[in-house]
Protein backbone atom coordinates (compact mmCIF):
# COMPACT_ATOMS: atom_id res chain seq x y z
CA UNK A 1 0.00 0.00 0.00
CA UNK A 2 1.43 3.54 -0.88
CA UNK A 3 0.55 6.29 1.21
CA UNK A 4 0.94 10.40 0.49
CA UNK A 5 0.65 12.72 3.03
CA UNK A 6 1.13 16.71 2.05
CA UNK A 7 1.40 19.04 4.89
CA UNK A 8 2.75 22.02 6.77
CA UNK A 9 4.63 19.82 9.06
CA UNK A 10 6.07 17.21 7.82
CA UNK A 11 8.19 16.71 11.06
CA UNK A 12 4.86 16.05 12.76
CA UNK A 13 4.34 12.47 10.65
CA UNK A 14 7.79 11.04 11.86
CA UNK A 15 6.11 8.43 14.76
CA UNK A 16 5.01 6.72 11.05
CA UNK A 17 8.88 5.64 11.52
CA UNK A 18 8.33 3.75 14.57
CA UNK A 19 6.44 0.82 16.03
CA UNK A 20 4.09 -1.29 14.02
CA UNK A 21 4.35 0.99 10.95
CA UNK A 22 7.60 1.57 10.94
CA UNK A 23 8.43 -2.30 10.26
CA UNK A 24 5.81 -2.26 7.94
CA UNK A 25 7.78 0.43 5.80
CA UNK A 26 10.95 -1.53 6.69
CA UNK A 27 9.92 -4.10 4.98
CA UNK A 28 8.18 -2.65 2.21
CA UNK A 29 4.68 -3.72 2.95
CA UNK A 30 3.82 0.34 3.06
CA UNK A 31 5.10 3.04 0.95
CA UNK A 32 4.85 5.86 3.04
CA UNK A 33 6.04 9.63 1.74
CA UNK A 34 5.37 12.43 3.62
CA UNK A 35 5.43 16.09 1.49
CA UNK A 36 5.92 19.67 2.66
CA UNK A 37 3.22 21.45 0.89
CA UNK A 38 5.32 24.42 1.50
CA UNK A 39 7.44 23.42 -1.48
CA UNK A 40 4.80 24.26 -3.93
CA UNK A 41 4.87 28.49 -2.70
CA UNK A 42 5.99 30.57 -4.60
CA UNK A 43 6.72 33.75 -2.80
CA UNK A 44 9.86 34.61 -0.30
CA UNK A 45 7.29 34.17 2.60
CA UNK A 46 6.23 30.31 1.23
CA UNK A 47 2.31 31.32 2.26
CA UNK A 48 0.09 28.76 2.42
CA UNK A 49 -3.15 30.50 3.92
CA UNK A 50 -5.50 33.79 3.30
CA UNK A 51 -7.89 36.00 4.99
CA UNK A 52 -11.71 34.30 4.56
CA UNK A 53 -13.82 35.74 1.88
CA UNK A 54 -16.94 36.82 3.86
CA UNK A 55 -15.03 37.93 6.30
CA UNK A 56 -14.33 36.22 10.34
CA UNK A 57 -11.65 34.92 12.30
CA UNK A 58 -8.58 32.98 11.55
CA UNK A 59 -7.23 32.23 8.10
CA UNK A 60 -7.84 29.73 5.48
CA UNK A 61 -5.26 27.56 3.37
CA UNK A 62 -4.73 28.60 -0.30
CA UNK A 63 -5.99 26.54 -3.75
CA UNK A 64 -2.66 27.07 -5.71
CA UNK A 65 -0.41 25.32 -3.42
CA UNK A 66 -2.78 22.00 -2.82
CA UNK A 67 -3.64 22.02 -6.04
CA UNK A 68 0.11 22.15 -7.17
CA UNK A 69 0.56 19.36 -4.90
CA UNK A 70 -1.79 17.06 -5.37
CA UNK A 71 -1.77 17.42 -9.24
CA UNK A 72 2.25 16.78 -8.60
CA UNK A 73 1.44 13.55 -6.29
CA UNK A 74 -1.26 12.20 -8.61
CA UNK A 75 1.48 12.43 -11.43
CA UNK A 76 3.50 9.69 -9.63
CA UNK A 77 1.57 7.03 -10.04
CA UNK A 78 2.80 3.70 -11.56
CA UNK A 79 1.35 3.04 -14.97
CA UNK A 80 -1.84 1.52 -14.60
CA UNK A 81 -2.43 2.31 -10.95
CA UNK A 82 -5.66 2.49 -9.74
CA UNK A 83 -6.27 6.34 -8.61
CA UNK A 84 -5.96 6.77 -5.11
CA UNK A 85 -8.60 7.42 -2.35
CA UNK A 86 -8.35 11.07 -1.29
CA UNK A 87 -8.62 11.32 2.63
CA UNK A 88 -9.50 15.01 3.99
CA UNK A 89 -9.31 15.05 8.13
CA UNK A 90 -12.29 17.64 8.47
CA UNK A 91 -14.51 18.21 11.78
CA UNK A 92 -17.73 18.51 8.89
CA UNK A 93 -16.67 14.56 7.68
CA UNK A 94 -18.06 11.15 8.61
CA UNK A 95 -17.03 9.22 11.73
CA UNK A 96 -13.70 7.38 11.13
CA UNK A 97 -15.09 3.96 12.33
CA UNK A 98 -13.49 0.80 12.46
CA UNK A 99 -15.14 -0.34 9.32
CA UNK A 100 -13.82 2.61 6.92
CA UNK A 101 -10.31 1.48 7.98
CA UNK A 102 -11.23 -1.99 7.12
CA UNK A 103 -12.60 -0.32 3.63
CA UNK A 104 -9.50 1.66 2.93
CA UNK A 105 -7.42 -0.85 4.05
CA UNK A 106 -7.99 -2.32 1.10
CA UNK A 107 -6.91 0.61 -1.38
CA UNK A 108 -3.88 0.26 -2.82
CA UNK A 109 -3.17 4.18 -2.34
CA UNK A 110 -4.45 6.74 -0.04
CA UNK A 111 -3.51 10.59 0.13
CA UNK A 112 -3.96 12.49 3.01
CA UNK A 113 -4.31 16.07 3.01
CA UNK A 114 -4.33 17.52 6.75
CA UNK A 115 -5.10 21.12 6.93
CA UNK A 116 -4.55 23.76 9.39
CA UNK A 117 -6.20 27.28 10.45
CA UNK A 118 -10.15 27.54 9.25
CA UNK A 119 -9.34 24.45 6.86
CA UNK A 120 -8.56 24.22 3.24
CA UNK A 121 -10.28 26.44 0.49
CA UNK A 122 -13.64 24.66 -0.41
CA UNK A 123 -12.72 24.23 -4.31
CA UNK A 124 -9.68 22.28 -3.92
CA UNK A 125 -12.27 19.56 -2.39
CA UNK A 126 -14.74 20.23 -5.33
CA UNK A 127 -12.16 20.11 -8.04
CA UNK A 128 -10.59 16.71 -6.85
CA UNK A 129 -13.83 15.20 -5.90
CA UNK A 130 -14.51 15.32 -9.78
CA UNK A 131 -11.88 12.83 -10.71
CA UNK A 132 -11.21 11.16 -7.28
CA UNK A 133 -13.21 9.54 -4.18
CA UNK A 134 -12.80 11.77 -1.76
CA UNK A 135 -13.58 11.21 1.88
CA UNK A 136 -13.87 13.73 4.08
CA UNK A 137 -13.41 12.62 7.85
CA UNK A 138 -13.57 13.34 11.47
CA UNK A 139 -12.24 11.50 14.35
CA UNK A 140 -14.26 12.21 17.24
CA UNK A 141 -16.12 15.34 18.39
CA UNK A 142 -13.14 17.01 19.66
CA UNK A 143 -10.94 20.29 18.90
CA UNK A 144 -7.48 19.82 17.29
CA UNK A 145 -5.02 22.74 16.24
CA UNK A 146 -4.65 20.28 13.02
CA UNK A 147 -5.24 17.64 10.40
CA UNK A 148 -1.91 15.81 11.08
CA UNK A 149 -2.46 13.80 14.63
CA UNK A 150 -5.66 12.45 13.24
CA UNK A 151 -4.00 11.48 9.86
CA UNK A 152 -1.68 9.56 12.47
CA UNK A 153 -4.31 7.66 13.81
CA UNK A 154 -5.92 6.68 10.92
CA UNK A 155 -2.67 5.24 9.25
CA UNK A 156 -2.17 3.63 12.14
CA UNK A 157 -6.12 2.29 12.07
CA UNK A 158 -5.17 1.19 8.60
CA UNK A 159 -1.76 -0.15 8.62
CA UNK A 160 -2.41 -2.76 11.30
CA UNK A 161 -4.93 -4.60 8.91
CA UNK A 162 -2.62 -4.80 6.25
CA UNK A 163 -0.98 -8.61 5.90
CA UNK A 164 1.64 -8.88 7.22
CA UNK A 165 1.99 -5.76 9.65
CA UNK A 166 0.61 -7.76 12.87
CA UNK A 167 2.62 -10.44 14.63
CA UNK A 168 -0.31 -12.36 14.63
CA UNK A 169 -3.11 -12.30 11.79
CA UNK A 170 -5.63 -13.25 14.06
CA UNK A 171 -5.24 -10.56 16.43
CA UNK A 172 -7.11 -7.67 15.32
CA UNK A 173 -9.95 -9.79 14.86
CA UNK A 174 -11.28 -9.66 18.62
CA UNK A 175 -10.67 -5.66 18.56
CA UNK A 176 -13.53 -3.29 19.42
CA UNK A 177 -15.56 -2.46 16.71
CA UNK A 178 -14.01 -5.82 14.72
CA UNK A 179 -16.30 -6.75 11.69
CA UNK A 180 -18.24 -9.55 12.74
CA UNK A 181 -18.93 -10.89 15.90
CA UNK A 182 -17.32 -7.33 17.87
CA UNK A 183 -19.15 -5.21 14.89
CA UNK A 184 -20.85 -3.69 18.25
CA UNK A 185 -18.94 -4.56 21.06
CA UNK A 186 -16.07 -2.87 23.13
CA UNK A 187 -13.02 -5.56 23.83
CA UNK A 188 -13.46 -6.37 27.44
CA UNK A 189 -10.67 -6.63 30.16
CA UNK A 190 -7.54 -8.47 29.60
CA UNK A 191 -5.10 -10.24 31.76
CA UNK A 192 -1.25 -11.35 32.06
CA UNK A 193 1.16 -12.66 34.73
CA UNK A 194 1.41 -12.77 37.74
CA UNK A 195 -1.88 -14.54 39.00
CA UNK A 196 -1.72 -11.84 41.57
CA UNK A 197 -0.74 -8.37 41.57
CA UNK A 198 -1.19 -5.86 45.08
CA UNK A 199 -3.61 -8.29 46.16
CA UNK A 200 -5.68 -8.08 42.87
CA UNK A 201 -6.42 -11.48 41.08
CA UNK A 202 -8.02 -12.81 37.68
CA UNK A 203 -11.07 -14.04 37.48
CA UNK A 204 -10.58 -18.39 37.67
CA UNK A 205 -12.01 -19.22 34.52
CA UNK A 206 -9.02 -17.61 32.53
CA UNK A 207 -7.19 -20.08 34.34
CA UNK A 208 -9.42 -22.78 33.68
CA UNK A 209 -8.12 -24.05 29.96
CA UNK A 210 -11.61 -24.53 29.23
CA UNK A 211 -11.86 -22.27 25.52
CA UNK A 212 -15.56 -22.57 25.20
CA UNK A 213 -16.01 -20.68 29.17
CA UNK A 214 -13.40 -18.41 28.36
CA UNK A 215 -14.83 -17.28 25.20
CA UNK A 216 -18.35 -17.08 26.74
CA UNK A 217 -16.82 -14.95 29.40
CA UNK A 218 -15.24 -12.69 27.34
CA UNK A 219 -17.57 -12.25 25.46
CA UNK A 220 -20.26 -11.37 28.41
CA UNK A 221 -17.24 -9.14 29.70
CA UNK A 222 -17.85 -7.31 26.30
CA UNK A 223 -21.50 -6.58 26.59
CA UNK A 224 -20.71 -5.23 30.00
CA UNK A 225 -18.35 -2.73 28.93
CA UNK A 226 -19.78 -1.83 26.20
CA UNK A 227 -23.39 -1.04 28.30
CA UNK A 228 -21.18 0.51 30.73
CA UNK A 229 -19.35 3.27 28.31
CA UNK A 230 -21.21 3.02 24.70
CA UNK A 231 -24.37 1.58 25.13
CA UNK A 232 -25.77 3.16 22.35
CA UNK A 233 -23.41 0.71 19.88
CA UNK A 234 -25.95 -2.16 22.04
CA UNK A 235 -29.14 -0.60 21.01
CA UNK A 236 -28.22 -0.84 17.29
CA UNK A 237 -27.12 -4.16 17.34
CA UNK A 238 -28.78 -6.11 15.05
CA UNK A 239 -31.05 -8.64 16.63
CA UNK A 240 -30.14 -11.65 14.60
CA UNK A 241 -26.60 -10.77 15.56
CA UNK A 242 -27.40 -11.73 19.48
CA UNK A 243 -27.36 -15.98 20.46
CA UNK A 244 -29.62 -16.77 23.65
CA UNK A 245 -26.03 -16.70 25.84
CA UNK A 246 -25.85 -12.26 24.63
CA UNK A 247 -29.37 -12.17 25.36
CA UNK A 248 -29.06 -13.36 28.84
CA UNK A 249 -26.24 -11.08 29.28
CA UNK A 250 -28.01 -8.21 28.44
CA UNK A 251 -31.06 -9.38 30.72
CA UNK A 252 -28.62 -10.04 33.98
CA UNK A 253 -27.42 -6.08 33.22
CA UNK A 254 -30.72 -5.14 33.19
CA UNK A 255 -31.73 -4.77 29.55
CA UNK A 256 -34.53 -5.37 27.76
CA UNK A 257 -35.85 -6.23 24.26
CA UNK A 258 -38.39 -4.01 22.25
CA UNK A 259 -40.44 -5.02 19.66
CA UNK A 260 -38.25 -5.16 17.22
CA UNK A 261 -35.97 -7.19 18.63
CA UNK A 262 -33.21 -4.49 19.70
CA UNK A 263 -32.33 -4.09 22.98
CA UNK A 264 -32.88 -1.23 25.47
CA UNK A 265 -31.93 -0.07 29.23
CA UNK A 266 -35.01 -1.74 31.51
CA UNK A 267 -35.71 0.04 34.60
CA UNK A 268 -33.41 -1.83 36.54
CA UNK A 269 -30.43 -1.44 33.93
CA UNK A 270 -27.71 0.83 35.89
CA UNK A 271 -27.00 4.25 33.99
CA UNK A 272 -24.48 4.57 32.31
CA UNK A 273 -21.35 6.57 33.08
CA UNK A 274 -18.31 6.04 31.22
CA UNK A 275 -16.49 4.77 34.40
CA UNK A 276 -15.83 0.95 33.08
CA UNK A 277 -16.24 -2.26 33.26
CA UNK A 278 -19.69 -3.73 34.58
CA UNK A 279 -20.08 -7.05 35.85
CA UNK A 280 -19.92 -9.96 38.56
CA UNK A 281 -16.48 -10.51 39.85
CA UNK A 282 -16.84 -13.49 41.46
CA UNK A 283 -14.63 -16.61 41.17
CA UNK A 284 -11.11 -14.38 41.16
CA UNK A 285 -7.93 -15.91 42.12
CA UNK A 286 -7.16 -13.52 44.47
CA UNK A 287 -9.02 -11.16 47.23
CA UNK A 288 -8.88 -7.87 45.03
CA UNK A 289 -11.51 -6.76 42.20
CA UNK A 290 -9.75 -5.96 38.85
CA UNK A 291 -10.91 -2.99 37.61
CA UNK A 292 -12.08 -1.59 33.96
CA UNK A 293 -10.50 0.93 31.90
CA UNK A 294 -11.59 5.01 33.12
CA UNK A 295 -12.34 6.53 30.15
CA UNK A 296 -10.00 9.54 29.72
CA UNK A 297 -11.60 13.16 28.76
CA UNK A 298 -9.79 14.54 25.82
CA UNK A 299 -8.07 17.93 26.62
CA UNK A 300 -8.74 20.64 23.78
CA UNK A 301 -5.53 21.14 21.88
CA UNK A 302 -6.25 25.15 21.11
CA UNK A 303 -8.55 27.33 18.97
CA UNK A 304 -9.80 26.45 15.68
CA UNK A 305 -12.25 23.90 13.71
CA UNK A 306 -10.40 21.41 13.76
CA UNK A 307 -12.98 19.52 15.97
CA UNK A 308 -11.42 15.64 15.43
CA UNK A 309 -10.56 16.02 11.59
Amino acid sequence: MRLDVVTIFPEYLEPLDVSLVGKARARGVLDVRVHDLRAWTHDRHHTVDDTPYGGGPGMVMKPEPWGEALDEVLATGEPGQDSPVLVVPTPSGRPFTQELAVELAGKPWLVFTPARYEGIDRRVIEEYAERLDVREVSIGDYVLAGGEAPVLVMVEAVARLLPGVLGNAASHQDDSFAPGTMANLLEGPVYTKPPEWRGRGIPEVLLSGHHGRIARWRRDQAFARTVGNRPELVEHCPPEALDKHDRAALAALGWEPDADGHWRPGPGAAPSDGAGQRGGTEGQTGPGRPHGPRQYGREQDGPGPWSGP
